[in-house]
C-alpha cells in the first residue's frame, strides 16, 4: 500500500469531509550525499532534505583530513555531537551544526566546516520504512523494550550511550539478536546476550539487555534504526530504497538489491575489519577504485577497489571467500520523473584559460555525464565530443578515468586525466578541468568550448554499463523506468563503432552508427538486422545484438526517452520548406540533435548556450572533428519545440526524407 497522508482541505461540497490522498515518497526526499568545502566561517548546506519538520541525522566527515566523524541528530538537537570513531560521550558546541532547516542544515565555524577542507555529509531523514532516531534512558533491566516509529522491522540498529564513555553497539538482521558488532572498532561480530537479549526487533519495538553499552540505569542513549526492503517508496509505495543484507566475500560475488545503490556501508563480521563507507558522489564507479571512508577511523578518504556497481546492485571485487560481510545499501536517486529540462540538462559555453585545476560552476545538480567539444582553435582536437561519466569513473587526476570520443571508434582513453565529476573538486555542483595532457581537449587558453551536462533521471536519461556475452538475446537491465526511445552504446575496451538504435517497434527499429554519416536503415528484429538490436526495449531492459554485446567486451549505453515538457525523442518527414516540430514544450528547445535515417547525413547538434535564435545558429557534428559552423540558419526558435528553416540542407530537411531527433527543453 502507498503511504497515505491526510489532507486538511474540506471537500467542494462544503460538508467538511477531509480528502485522503496517497502521497508518494522518493529517496531524494529522505537521503542526501552532499559534498562541500569548508570555509571556517558559516555556511548553509542546501540538500533539499526537510530536517526542521521531519527530523533526522546528519553524519559529516572531512575527506581530506584526519579528523572525527560528526553525527548530530534533530532529536538530541543541533550542536550535540557523537563520533562514530570514538567511545566519547556526546559533547556540545554552538559552532558545529547551528540549525536544522527545511531544506538542509547550517554550519558554524568549526568542524565540520574548517577552512579549505573538503567534506562529505550523509543526511538521513526520519521516514517510515527508511530511517528513525530514538532516544531513551536506560533502566538496567534485561529485556527492556524501546518503541520506535520505523513502521517496519529494522534491518540494522546502531546504539550509542550519549552520557558516558561507551562502545557503539550494532544489531544487524544478518547476524541476528544473539550477536553484536562495535561501530567504533574492527572486532568481528560476537555472541553476547547482554546487548539485544537474544530478542529480534519488531515493527514497533526493539529489545535491549542489561549491558551498560545499551541499557545502563540512568544513562541516556540514542538509537539509529535502518529499514530493510520494506517498500514504502515510489509512485505506488512499493519500491524498496534501503537494504540490510549479507554475502560471502569470495571475489566477484554479485549482490542483487533490485536497484542501483548510491551509498553502501560494509563490515566483515567473521574477522576484524573496518566499517567501510562508499558513495557515488565521491566515486563508486563500475570496475574501478572506490573512494572509501571508515566509520571507525578518523582517516582521510582513500582508494580501494571494493565494488563494481550494477543496475541492480553491486559486485564485490576483493577475495575473502571464507568471510561473511554485512552491508547497508541505499538506492540511487532520483526516483521522481523530472518536470523541467533545466533540472536535468545544461549547455555551458565557455572559454579556456589554460590554467590547471580550473573549477567550472555547472548546474544546480550533480552532473552524471559530461560531453565536451572544442568549438574553435587550430590543430588536433577541433570539434569532436569527448564523454566522461560518473558511473565509468570520471575522477579528476585518476589515471583510470576513462574518456570516449564520439567521432572515433577508439576504446576508452586512460592516458591522461579526465574532467572530474566524482566530487574531485570537493563541491557538489562544480566539475574540474585537468592539468597536463588534457589541456588541449578541455581548457586551452583562447579556445572556446561547449559542455553538455546531463543528470540521470527517470523517463529522461540513464547510463548503463554492462559486459557482453556474445549473444543476441541477452537482456540488459536499466533504470530509465520507461522503454528507451534512443540508445547509444559504445564498447569501452575495444575499438568498435558507436551503436545507435531508435524508433523501436514490435518488429522493426532503425539501427546504425553514431560516429559516421551513414544512413540508419530500418532493420527487422530477425535475420541480419539482429546484429545491432534485438527485441523491443521495456521499462526495465533492452536487448543488444551481437555487435553491441561482444563476449567479454565492456560497454556503456546512453538511454534517452520522452518526458512531457522536458524531452522529446521523435521523427519527422522532411518537406524542403519551413517546418515546425512540436515537442510539447512551452519555452522552446535548448538542445536539438538531428540525423537523417534514409540516406547519408551528419549528426547535427545545436544548443541555446551557443544560440538557437531567429538568425544564424552555430552547430557541431557528433560524428566529426570539424570546427563549429556559425554562418547558417538551419533551425529557428519555436515555443513548442524547434523550427526547421527552408534553407536547411537535405541532411536536415530533404523533401520526403526521414529524420530522427532528440530535443531537450
Amino acid at each position: 500500500m502507498p503511504l497515505l497522508e491526510t489532507k486538511g482541505a474540506a471537500s467542494a461540497q462544503g460538508f467538511g469531509e477531509f480528502a485522503r490522498t496517497a502521497v508518494a515518497v522518493y529517496i531524494e526526499e529522505v537521503f542526501s550525499c552532499f559534498l562541500y568545502t569548508g570555509n571556517g566561517s558559516t555556511q548553509t548546506i542546501t540538500n533539499d532534505i526537510d530536517l526542521s519538520t521531519k527530523g533526522g541525522l546528519v553524519w559529516a566527515k572531512s575527506r581530506s583530513t584526519i579528523t572525527f566523524h560528526d553525527l548530530e541528530d534533530t532529536v538530541r538537537g543541533a550542536g550535540n555531537s557523537i563520533y562514530s570513531n570514538s567511545t566519547n560521550a556526546s559533547d556540545y558546541s554552538a559552532s558545529r551544526i547551528t540549525s536544522f532547516n527545511s531544506n538542509g542544515y547550517s554550519l558554524g565555524s568549526v568542524e565540520p566546516n574548517f577552512n579549505n577542507r573538503t567534506y562529505v555529509s550523509w543526511t538521513f531523514r526520519k521516514q517510515a520504512k527508511f530511517f528513525d532516531v530514538v532516544t531513551y534512558t536506560g533502566n538496567g533491566t534485561a529485556g527492556r523494550t524501546v518503541a520506535h516509529d520505523l513502521g517496519s522491522v529494522p534491518g540494522c540498529i546502531i546504539v550509542k550511550c550519549t552520557s558516558a564513555l561507551s562502545f557503539w553497539s550494532v544489531y544487524h538482521r544478518s547476524t541476528g539478536a544473539t550477536k553484536v558488532g562495535l561501530l567504533d572498532g574492527t572486532n568481528a561480530f560476537a555472541t553476547v546476550s547482554a546487548y539485544w537479549n537474544d530478542t529480534e526487533p519488531t515493527s514497533t519495538v526493539f529489545t535491549v539487555g542489561g549491558s551498560g553499552a545499551v541499557n545502563d540505569s540512568g544513562q541516556t542513549y540514542v538509537a539509529y534504526l535502518f529499514a530493510h526492503d520494506a517498500g514504502g517508496f515510489g509512485l505506488t509505495g512499493t519500491d524498496n530504497v534501503i537494504s540490510c543484507g549479507s554475502f560471502n566475500g569470495a571475489a566477484n560475488t554479485t549482490v542483487t538489491l533490485g536497484y542501483e545503490p548510491q551509498w553502501i556501508m560494509f563490515k566483515n563480521t567473521t574477522n576484524a575489519s573496518n566499517w567501510q563507507i562508499i558513495d557515488n558522489m565521491r566515486g563508486m564507479p563500475v570496475g574501478s577504485d572506490d573512494l572509501q571512508l571508515m566509520a571507525n577511523l578518523s582517516n582521510a578518504e582513500s582508494d580501494n577497489g571494493l565494488t563494481s556497481i550494477t543496475a541492480t546492485g553491486f559486485t564485490w571485487l576483493p577475495s575473502a571467500a571464507s568471510n561473511t560481510y554485512i552491508y547497508i545499501a541505499i538506492r540511487r536517486g532520483p526516483m521522481k520523473t523530472p518536470t523541467s529540462g533545466t533540472s536535468v540538462f545544461l549547455p555551458t559555453a565557455r572559454s579556456g584559460n589554460g590554467t590547471a585545476d580550473t573549477k567550472v560552476t555547472g548546474a544546480s545538480w550533480p552532473v552524471d555525464t559530461l560531453w565536451i567539444s572544442r568549438r574553435t582553435g587550430g590543430g588536433a582536437g577541433v570539434g569532436g565530443f569527448t564523454d566522461v561519466d560518473r558511473l565509468r569513473g570520471a575522477a579528476y587526476n585518476n589515471p583510470n578515468s576513462p574518456l570516449l570520443v564520439q567521432n572515433a571508434t577508439n576504446a576508452e582513453d586512460t592516458s591522461f586525466s579526465a574532467p572530474g565529476l566524482n566530487g574531485a573538486s570537493g563541491e557538489q555542483t562544480k566539475y574540474i578541468l585537468p592539468s597536463g595532457g588534457g589541456y588541449s581537449l578541455f581548457n586551452s587558453s583562447g579556445v572556446t568550448y561547449i559542455d553538455y551536462l546531463f543528470a540521470r533521471a527517470p523517463g529522461f536519461f540513464d547510463v548503463v554499463c554492462y559486459t557482453g556475452d556474445g549473444s543476441n538475446s541477452t537482456t540488459v537491465t536499466h533504470n530509465l523506468s520507461v522503454a528507451p526511445e534512443l540508445i547509444i552504446a559504445k564498447a569501452r575496451n575495444a575499438a568498435t563503432a558507436w551503436r545507435v538504435g531508435s524508433q523501436f517497434t514490435s518488429t522493426t527499429r532503425i539501427a546504425g552508427n553514431l560516429n559516421t554519416s551513414d544512413s540508419l536503415p530500418s532493420d527487422y528484429y530477425t535475420g541480419t538486422g539482429a546484429t545491432l538490436w534485438t527485441g523491443q526495449p521495456t521499462a526495465t531492459t533492452f536487448t543488444p545484438g551481437l555487435t553491441a554485446n561482444g563476449s567479454g567486451t565492456t560497454f556503456v549505453a546512453y538511454l534517452f526517452a520522452t518526458v512531457a515538457g522536458v524531452s522529446k525523442v521523435g521523427s519527422y518527414t522532411g518537406s524542403g520548406t519551413t517546418k515546425q516540430i512540436d515537442c510539447g514544450f512551452t519555452g522552446g528547445a535548448r538542445f536539438v540533435l538531428i540525423k537523417r535515417t534514409d540516406s547519408t547525413g551528419d549528426w547535427y547538434v545545436w544548443d541555446s548556450a551557443r544560440g538557437i535564435v531567429a538568425g544564424n545558429d552555430p552547430y557541431l557534428l557528433l560524428n566529426s572533428t570539424a570546427a563549429e559552423v556559425t554562418n547558417t540558419d538551419y533551425i529557428d526558435t519555436y515555443s513548442a519545440g524547434f523550427e526547421i528553416s527552408s534553407t536547411a540542407p537535405a541532411a536536415i530537411n530533404a523533401n520526403g526524407g526521414s529524420f530522427v531527433f532528440l530535443a531537450i527543453a
